[in-house]
């Protein structure tokens, strides 16, 4: 069976009540479904308005959902009449064969938040009719398409918005420009080795900070930009480890020798087995982040896509930095507190399961390389229904 791409549109409500990690959670573990790529909307009102009709006029919808889903879209998705903020929707790419019907079932039916059932509207949507039978109140939680056709066509449509609208959304936030603050968070590739809740479930512990996110991209880092990005940690590696490497050297050339390593041979390791060493474990690093050895990446392919992927989030509010960097906890795992991300789901000090800004500064410089407003939804859309 040939691969499809299907989308899941995660609504303004669930994004706001911070329902965002068990909702990703709950598609990432779908076994034979590659969660491949997402981007950030702050859908204008024209979007929403031909969103709305192509709803209503969806051969591929029941009739009696129809209505339903145009008048949620229009009243839930467009900015506020009042300050015309835009009201957020994350938009979710996966690829799979199969991969409509299992996102559909996934999703769920209305009936389904009557009785909890195991999907994601079961446990975050709501549909209440009223005694007549008419729906009072309707939230699906997520927007999914019931066919290929129809999931191309409704991605199609945000494509022609995905760069205006999309992105890192700005004025999401109730708050001046003055006191809101960003933070990057990459969720690292050791979280992504097999279908599993764990991507969103890591983001149910960020979302204590009471932050929003404003930015969202599945990101492969190429080698040149985990070189950029990293680049500082190497001379603190080379220096850090130095002495410790020609110590442990030592140790084992006087263990297998049989006398003491002169002091000449000390400072002959100390400038080229220490550094040497720290480069090591950079390489390490680079090959975690990216999949790809950096010593064998020739100069003309150093800009390509890596192997691995991650999941980089713009958290944005009051002291962000900080809130985000006390929920991750320290770089080493071991003396991290209980709840915390890397106490959690890190392994050790490289395989920590999340990186996060340190300060704004650093944000501004990591946004620089990472560029979470490109637009790499297109890239998918295009491979399939270009």
């Amino acid at each position: 069976m040939a691969k499809e791409l299907g989308f899941v549109m995660i609504t303004p409500h669930s994004l706001r009540k911070s329902r965002t990690g068990g909702i990703i959670g709950r598609f990432s573990r779908i076994e034979g479904l590659e969660f491949v790529a997402t981007r950030m909307f702050g859908p204008s009102q024209e979007l929403v308005t031909r969103y709305a009709d192509m709803l209503r006029t969806n051969p591929d919808i029941t009739p009696d959902k129809r209505d339903i889903l145009a008048d949620y879209v229009l009243r839930a998705f467009g900015p506020e009449t009042d300050t015309g903020r835009p009201h957020r929707v994350m938009v979710l790419l996966f690829e799979g064969e199969d991969a409509i019907k299992k996102i559909y079932a996934a999703a769920g039916g209305f009936d389904d938040t009557q009785e909890s059932a195991d999907t994601v509207r079961g446990t975050y949507g709501d549909c209440v009719h009223g005694p007549d039978g008419k729906v009072i109140y309707f939230e699906p939680s997520v927007l999914v398409a019931p066919t290929a056709r129809s999931a191309q066509h409704s991605l199609k449509l945000w494509m022609e918005y995905a760069e205006c609208d999309g992105g890192v959304v700005k004025n999401a936030l109730s708050l001046p420009d003055s006191d809101a603050e960003k933070t990057l968070v990459i969720i690292k590739p050791d979280n992504f080795r097999f279908p599993s809740s764990r991507p969103g479930n890591i983001i149910d512990l960020f979302s204590r900070s009471g932050l929003r996110i404003i930015g969202a991209q599945v990101h492969r880092m190429s080698m040149a930009e985990a070189k950029e990005f990293y680049g500082p940690v190497q001379a603190v590696l080379r220096e850090k480890l130095c002495g410790r490497t020609t110590e442990k050297a030592c140790a084992a050339l006087e263990e297998s020798f049989g006398f003491p390593m002169p002091a000449e041979v000390k400072e002959a390791l100390s400038k080229t087995l220490g550094p040497y060493y720290g480069d090591h474990q950079f390489f390490e690093i680079m090959q975690f982040m990216t999949g790809l050895w950096m010593p064998d990446v020739p100069e003309s392919e150093m800009d390509a896509e890596g192997k691995v992927r991650c999941l980089v989030l713009i958290y944005a509010g009051l002291n962000a930095v900080n809130k985000i960097r006390t929920i991750l906890g320290p770089t080493d795992p071991s003396k991290a507190q209980p709840g915390s991300v890397r106490k959690e789901y890190g392994s050790d000090i490289m395989v920590n399961a999340a990186h996060a800004s340190d300060a704004p500064e650093s944000c501004k410089r990591e946004m620089g390389i990472i560029k979470p407003e490109r637009n790499l939804l297109k890239k998918w859309f295009d491979k399939y229904y270009a």
